[in-house]
């Protein structure tokens, strides 16, 4: 840029005549200072700029490192967070094994227990039902007893004379007498059976 300026300033000092020559040579002087200070200013802002330049390829740098490695420990975290879910997951999915295993586990009881009821209450009826049996039993036994005491008491007051008229051919009032007797206790001793 320098030799652009100083080509441009001969230039116009050979073109114009001697008499335009000082005036000449001193405008070109002050264009060329000019020139000069803007050729430094220029570079200086230049050095400026490469060394922000400079600071800022080494921040970016910088940054470009630090993203890395927070693109690392992203990456990392996202492994750790897919492994914490998967693990969550697999639990949870245990748990609902379990929990279906005990509440199979719960139905088969609860059907048991019920079954168990019902065959503690038909038991309890059966029970219940023996129960008035034997007593009804228990009351006709004593019945029995008392017509067998009774049956007893009259065979003992028989003597011979009742077995003899009892047995008497001709008129047989004693023996009818006998029979009802007979079929009198018969038909208390089939009253006091037990039918099952």
């Amino acid at each position: 840029m320098r030799r652009l300026i100083l080509a441009a300033v001969v230039a116009g000092v050979t073109i114009s005549g001697p008499a335009l020559a000082q005036s000449e040579t001193d405008r070109l002087r002050d264009a060329l200072r000019s020139a000069t200070a803007q050729t430094r200013s220029l570079e200086d802002q230049r050095t400026q700029l490469q060394a922000k330049l400079a600071e800022a390829d080494r921040a970016r740098d910088t940054l470009q490192k630090q993203l890395d490695g927070l693109k690392t420990q992203l990456r990392e975290v996202e492994a750790a967070h897919r492994t914490a879910v998967e693990t969550f997951n697999q639990k949870i999915e245990e748990r609902n094994e379990t929990l279906e295993r005990w509440k199979a586990a719960y139905g088969e009881a609860a059907t048991v227990a019920r079954a168990k009821d019902a065959e503690r209450s038909k038991f309890e009826g059966e029970a219940n039902a023996c129960k008035a049996r034997t007593k009804s039993c228990e009351a006709k036994n004593k019945e029995l007893v008392k017509v067998g005491h009774d049956l007893m008491k009259a065979y003992e007051d028989v003597t011979i004379g009742d077995m003899i008229s009892g047995r008497e051919p001709l008129l047989g009032i004693r023996r009818v007498g006998v029979q009802n007797l007979l079929q009198d206790y018969g038909s208390k001793i089939r009253e006091q059976k037990v039918v099952p």
